[in-house]
């Protein structure tokens, strides 16, 4: 058999090995960035976040995490998680009402952080550009821990916001920190 019909029929082999190794990518930490349903955090302020079991809104598989205060919840993050483990931002439920975003926010990309990382998304009037600026020890909740620094900043129509985030792999959020300087931290 010549050697361009041996490769021709080789190619379908080597796409599906390359497909499954880039699948197999997406699930090399598939609890690093929680999505568990009943898991939930409650942080310094008072609110409690929780995970929902996921659903789906306009054909995409979404993640609800609640945001309540009291037990009650004021809104909700629908969270998508991609096969190739990243996180992102699909839309917000307010008060019953679904804004759904027509360019999602990236929240995390695919496992593993590393500091010096950068990541952007969005378009038009909602925008988010991210980067790990490093590891930094925190206390919260009794515990001690490292955390990836994540900082955020939102542009929504023309309105910039900034946030950094303390993200601890397979836990989550520890601590929040606005640009004014308040700080959010983890109780349990």
């Amino acid at each position: 058999m010549p050697a361009h019909q041996t490769a021709f029929r080789l190619l379908p082999a080597l796409l599906l090995g390359a497909l499954a190794w880039a699948a197999a990518q997406g699930n090399a930490y598939p609890d690093y960035y929680p999505s568990k349903p009943g898991t939930h955090w409650t942080y310094s302020n008072g609110e409690t976040q929780v995970v929902g079991p996921a659903v789906t809104y306009r054909g995409v598989r979404v993640v609800p995490v609640s945001h309540q205060f009291g037990g009650k919840t004021f809104t909700q993050d629908l969270l998508e998680y991609r096969p190739d483990g990243s996180v992102w931002l699909r839309g917000v439920n307010a008060g019953g009402r679904l804004g759904w975003y027509a360019a999602p926010l990236n929240v995390y990309p695919p496992a593993p952080l590393t500091p010096g990382q950068r990541w952007s998304s969005g378009k038009g009037t909602l925008k988010s550009v991210s980067a790990v600026t490093g590891i930094a020890a925190i206390n919260g909740a009794g515990r001690k821990y490292n955390a990836f620094s994540i900082r955020t900043e939102t542009n929504a129509g023309g309105q910039i916001s900034a946030q950094t985030t303390y993200f601890v792999p397979g836990l989550g959020v520890v601590r929040y920190e606005t640009a004014d300087g308040v700080k959010i931290d983890l109780e349990r």
